[in-house]
């Protein structure tokens, strides 16, 4: 790799990481290239990304940016795992991790906030940004449908009571 080609690889990575909303650093010793393409695809079905970078030209991507804490876990075989939704990105590293014993989270970054490993399985288990949008939605249109509920209540119960009385009014 030239000099140029290091230098957009930075750039690439500086990018990366002052626009995700969450970094995660994991090794990947003994994964195998089907393995490692399961991973992307699951990244990407979250809206997620996987990258495979030189933890040195990764360090000096680092430098100046939000997620500069993490520099120290840069070492060996790493594999950033990053998401703009802060949550989307643990939650498919954390499934992994799971499904495969050679995958092995190290921590993360959620901003300028550094992770540990068990900071990175917390930030999995909260709901994603879709799962709050969801949910601030019913929470919205619920007070709408118990009015118009309300509303429509006393009129249902006037067509029950006339329908009561025509049929006590036929069966005299």
């Amino acid at each position: 790799m030239d000099r140029a080609q290091k230098e957009k690889v930075v750039e690439e990575l500086g990018q990366i990481f002052e626009s995700s909303g969450v970094v995660v650093v994991s090794h990947y010793a003994g994964l195998t290239v089907a393995e490692m393409q399961d991973l992307r695809a699951r990244a990407r079905e979250a809206g997620g990304s996987v990258r495979v970078a030189k933890n040195k030209l990764a360090k000096i991507a680092l430098e100046g940016t939000p997620p500069a804490s993490i520099a120290g876990l840069l070492t060996g075989m790493t594999v950033l795992t990053y998401s703009e939704d802060p949550v989307a990105a643990a939650k498919v590293a954390e499934d992994y991790a799971k499904a495969n014993p050679k995958f092995e989270i190290l921590g993360g970054a959620m901003g300028e906030n550094a992770l540990d490993r068990d900071g990175v399985k917390a930030v999995s288990q909260m709901p994603s940004r879709e799962e709050l949008i969801a949910s601030i939605a019913g929470c919205i249109g619920a007070p709408g449908s118990n009015i118009a509920g309300a509303i429509g209540a006393p009129a249902s119960n006037i067509a029950s009571i006339l329908t009561t009385i025509e049929e006590r009014g036929e069966a005299a």
